[in-house]
């Protein structure tokens, strides 16, 4: 009593006892039981009837406080991996730093972890303290301590309904607060991604982070460096993807993550030019997440690395590259350099270079070519990526109007549509005959290279089926009759030889 009171007075907090959880019942937490999965339910009656603990767990337990429904629910037990894989028809082992199990129901999948040990001292581990594989098991208080927030460290049993709370998550999550569980320094170490964890729960539940779980952050944020690429890439999307995208990197900014991370946030976060764009990209991303509906990753990431691939492409054109060419050396040097940091997937790097290479495409609206591009399997992602650069003011509005009616309208307004495009777009010179004279003195050959420029670019297109010398939709009109008559010979000094003929006349 009496050290209680100098506590109370010195302002010393004290110490809380973490070997015993304090128990919450159904009337504390208020947690709505119809709001967990069947599934979830009937993985820990299982395992409880089999004589094992069995607990949901983690960021579904958190969810449910804050009356969200979980989109995945893991479950935590005091059985081995072995134990569980025997309980379930369709079960699988995975994971070498620590052994999961995960279990199906039709395609819903659920992870079941065995409790994890705290003796973390003999498990090996990097130069920079990061531990590379740890199959220690132990009791539900040491797995609790190997939580890394407090808000992320309760287990709710569904049997009794009761929630055990070792860290003070409950008094966190009402206090909207980010707490990382032991010594921060540490336990960012022992894994740097927890890094990039604390800044998407602090954007995603709108908490605010701890002042001493956010203090080392900046500094030992190169540690993520030595992360395998294909971590960071799971965490990044989920980043992407939890549908507070646009806040998730203002964050990462403020907690001074976003230089050195990658190269891409480098670019969404500091190039002027492409944040508008970026913003709008990642706003709809948001917004489709918020309605429920499906948001394609290559389509993500081709929006952040966009203005990239297109100063490359502008740089390529420069060079005196022709433009279809100039876009797919920009679009593979882009990816090659993402692919070493990003473990970018080969589906998704595809999907990206379809929805770049189709951009150029949308500018072709004359004869079959709007058809073609119509019957693109990916012609949706190309096209909302379109209206995203005509809302961001990289190129006309009347674009995205014209493809918007072009998609949405019957077939005899198509046909209009491509009809006054075509009579409508700038006529294109025809290349002049070799040898052709030019008025004024202009220079031959000028013209000529820009039509050869634009038959290249057409020929690079794999679905182009216009006519070389149809270049603005129209037929080019018949070449005029010479008109024959006597040949006048030009004296003996006077330029050719009598009867030889001009290069390149025809004749």
């Amino acid at each position: 009593m009496i050290k209680k009171f100098i506590r109370k007075i010195l302002g010393v907090k004290e110490a809380r006892n973490t070997d015993e959880p304090e128990i919450l019942g159904p009337e504390q937490h208020g947690i709505d039981p119809k709001m967990v999965s069947a599934n979830a339910v009937r993985v820990t009656s299982t395992l409880q009837e089999a004589g094992f603990e069995a607990f949901v767990v983690g960021g579904a337990v958190r969810d449910l406080l804050l009356g969200v429904k979980p989109k995945d629910f893991d479950v935590a037990t005091n059985a081995t991996p072995e134990q569980v894989k025997r309980l379930f028809r369709r079960a699988f082992i995975i994971g070498r730093r620590f052994q999961i199990v995960h279990v199906m129901f039709g395609q819903d999948l659920l992870e079941v972890t065995t409790f994890r040990g705290t003796a973390t001292a003999n498990a090996p581990k990097d130069e920079h303290g990061r531990v590379l594989r740890d199959n220690t098991f132990g009791t539900q208080a040491e797995d609790a301590e190997r939580r890394d927030f407090t808000i992320n460290a309760m287990y709710y049993n569904p049997a009794n309904q009761q929630v055990l709370d070792y860290h003070g998550g409950m008094k966190d999550i009402r206090a909207r607060t980010l707490r990382i569980i032991g010594q921060p320094e540490a336990r960012y170490r022992e894994d740097p991604v927890r890094m990039l964890r604390v800044v998407r729960f602090a954007a995603k539940l709108k908490f605010d982070i701890e002042p001493t779980t956010a203090a080392p952050i900046a500094v030992m944020a190169p540690l993520i460096n030595n992360v395998p690429a294909a971590r960071v890439f799971d965490e990044m999307l989920k980043l992407l993807m939890s549908g507070h995208a646009l806040a998730c990197l203002q964050q990462l900014r403020k907690e001074g993550l976003h230089h050195g991370l990658l190269p891409l946030l480098d670019v969404v976060l500091e190039q002027p030019l492409g944040f508008k764009f970026v913003t709008l990209a990642l706003d709809s991303t948001d917004r489709r997440i918020a309605a429920g509906k499906t948001v394609s990753p290559g389509f993500l990431f081709a929006s952040l690395l966009w203005h990239q691939v297109l100063e490359k492409w502008n740089a390529y054109q420069a060079a005196g590259e022709f433009p279809i060419p100039a876009l797919h050396l920009a679009a593979d040097e882009v990816l090659d350099s993402q692919t070493e940091k990003l473990a970018l997937q080969r589906k998704i790097g595809s999907d990206m270079r379809d929805i770049w290479s189709m951009q150029p495409r949308f500018e072709r609206r004359n004869g079959k070519n709007p058809y073609k591009l119509l019957e693109h399997p990916r012609f949706r992602a190309g096209y909302d990526f379109l209206l995203l650069r005509c809302a961001s003011g990289e190129i006309e509005l009347e674009l995205g109007d014209w493809w918007t009616a072009f998609y949405e309208a019957d077939e005899v307004t198509r046909a209009e549509l491509v009809s006054s495009a075509s009579g409508t777009a700038a006529k294109r010179k025809r290349p002049p005959r070799r040898g052709q004279r030019h008025k004024d003195g202009e220079e031959a050959g000028h013209d000529e290279y820009e039509g050869q420029a634009q038959v290249q670019a057409d020929a690079s297109d794999d679905d182009a089926d216009e006519p070389d010398d149809n270049f603005g939709g129209e037929a080019a009109p018949a070449p005029r009759k010479r008109r024959r008559g006597p040949r006048r010979r030009k004296p003996q000094g006077e330029g050719a030889p009598a009867g030889d003929v001009p290069q390149g006349s025809g004749e």
